[in-house]
This record gives C-alpha cells, sequence and structure tokens, in this order.
C-alpha cells in the first residue's frame, strides 16, 4: 500500500478519525493517496482542500472530464500508475463515453492527443507538459499563446492549478510508494457546491 505506516480508517482516533469520516467512499474506503496523510491529518487537511478546490468546485469553468484528462495526462508524464489510474477512471465516469476515454487514454500512452483533441485543447495539454517537465523555462508568450486560442485569464488559472496539484500529488505518491491494493477506482466527491462536502463517490 506504501512505504510509511498509514493508519486505517477503523484504526482512526480523534482528529484523523473525524477527517475520514468526511472523505470516506463506500465501505468507508479511504483512497490511499489520502491515507497516506495519516501520521500528520493536517495535511492531510491540506489535501483535500486544495483537491476538492482546483479540480471539483463548482466555480471550475472547464468541464470535469476535460480537468480529469489534464490530470491524468500530467500523471501520465510523470510514471505515477496510482494517479494514472485513478484519474482515468474519473475522467472516463465524467466522460460517460467509454469508446471516446479508451481512445484518449490509447492516445496519451501513444503521444497521439493532437490526432484526437483539437488544437486549441492542445495548446493546453502542451502548457500542462511544459509547467510539468520545464516549469523555469515558461515565458509570458507561453500564456500569450493560450490567450490566442481563446482562452481568459481565469481559464489558464484554472488549469495552471490543476496540473500544479497534480505535480503534487503525483510526487506524493510516488515519494512515499503508494499503490492502489484495495481501492475502488475513479471516486471523487460528488457536492461540488459545498466546498465542505469531501465524501467520495
Amino acid at each position: 500500500m506504501s512505504w510509511i505506516h498509514i493508519i486505517p480508517f477503523d484504526k482512526a482516533t480523534g482528529k484523523l478519525k473525524s477527517i475520514y469520516n468526511k472523505i470516506k467512499g463506500p465501505n468507508n474506503q479511504i483512497d490511499n493517496v489520502l491515507g497516506i496523510h495519516s501520521l500528520r491529518p493536517h495535511t492531510l487537511t491540506g489535501h483535500m482542500s486544495l483537491y476538492k478546490n482546483t479540480l471539483h468546485h463548482s466555480n471550475n469553468t472547464f468541464p470535469n472530464w476535460f480537468l480529469e484528462l489534464l490530470g491524468t495526462y500530467t500523471s501520465f508524464i510523470n510514471k505515477c500508475d496510482y494517479c494514472y489510474e485513478h484519474h482515468f477512471a474519473g475522467m472516463k465516469r465524467f466522460l460517460n463515453d467509454d469508446a471516446k476515454a479508451d481512445a484518449i487514454k490509447q492516445h496519451i500512452e501513444n503521444n497521439t492527443l493532437a490526432s484526437i483533441l483539437s488544437e486549441k485543447e492542445m495548446s493546453l495539454v502542451n502548457y500542462a507538459q511544459k509547467l510539468t517537465f520545464a516549469a523555469a523555462d515558461l515565458t509570458r508568450d507561453d500564456i500569450d499563446i493560450l490567450r490566442s486560442f481563446g482562452y481568459d485569464d481565469g481559464e489558464i488559472l484554472e488549469v495552471n492549478q490543476v496540473v500544479a496539484y497534480f505535480n503534487y500529488a503525483n510526487r506524493t505518491v510516488l515519494g512515499l510508494g503508494v499503490t492502489t491494493a484495495g481501492e475502488v477506482l475513479g471516486l471523487s466527491p460528488s457536492n461540488k457546491d459545498d466546498e465542505a462536502s469531501w465524501d467520495h463517490r
């Protein structure tokens, strides 16, 4: 499950148990990427707040499937199998088109997304790649390219935060050996309007 100790739901007490009760899924599942914080519950609170507000908030303007696509892509290029598997399942659920989702997955793995996404969508994928691998090389010109495709600054910020979040999550998982053992994949907070609603369904 991981290289460090994780306190499971049935052994949790105090603050950790309270947080677990807020984020649990079916059968009291706590995703391992969240349970990895069990020895420092305050970082679990920070992780959940960041995750919910970047990826599953009602004020986001991109559809959930596309934000999940960016997360799936970022996780793949970071070689983070845990987040790749989880968020591909999430993308597939939000897209509600299994054939298209499977085609997207194939194109991610073959580095051929440009053959299935529009040039406008690919500009965000390219930004995600550069932010992940060469953040210090980004310039105002990279933002101007996104503007030239019609994205406004709020949308650019939204994508920046999603990709930055996935780089954080990927490094948390890879750095501590988190696996998907025992998990139902693709669950996410269901209530986008309530920032305090963290349950996974």
